[in-house]
């Protein structure tokens, strides 16, 4: 009887371990279905970072471009958001502005410059309001005359985001 016994228990014991053994190849196979699944999705992911590596160098070249050509055209030029803060500008306008780099998003009310034009700001709010470009003969204190234009400043979806002002000089020689 004890023989029975421990037969039935070994049996019991036996079964046991077969079922823990099925549930391991089965947490198993969850595993290894997972890891395919995590090296597909690194896959697609490395796929993504090398597109996105490649948009970021042809951006970075656009704008290269894209600097080269404002700056090459020897217009100063002063890119403000809606809030008439300094968002870009041209290497020539330092000869209209005195202007850092750390002066983008501040208020172009708080730059300092050249020209006689106590109606700018004003101006900019305006042709923001009507969208209507504003174009007008300036003179700088240095006796300099300025054709000034301003602007909407239009986004790729065609959204106004600001004023584009250019000052080109026009100082018969």
């Amino acid at each position: 009887e004890e023989m029975q016994t421990s037969q039935e228990e070994l049996r019991a014991s036996n079964e046991e371990l077969q079922s823990t053994n099925e549930e391991l190849q089965s947490t198993n196979e969850e595993l290894t279905t997972s890891k395919e699944e995590m090296q597909s999705m690194n896959e697609e992911l490395q796929t993504l970072n090398a597109e996105l590596q490649h948009k970021v160098r042809h951006m970075s070249q656009v704008n290269s471009d894209i600097k080269n050509l404002l700056d090459s055209t020897d217009i100063a030029t002063l890119f403000l958001d809606s809030s008439l803060r300094i968002r870009f500008f041209t290497a020539g306008s330092g000869r209209v502005f005195r202007l850092i780099q750390g002066d983008i998003g501040r208020p172009m009310t708080d730059i300092a410059s050249d020209l006689s034009y106590p109606s700018l700001a004003g101006d900019a709010v305006e042709v923001l309001r009507t969208l209507a470009t504003h174009e007008q003969t300036v003179e700088a204190r240095d006796g300099r005359w300025l054709h000034v234009r301003i602007m909407p400043y239009r986004t790729l979806e065609n959204a106004i985001d600001g004023v584009v002002m250019t000052f080109a000089d026009v100082t018969a020689a």
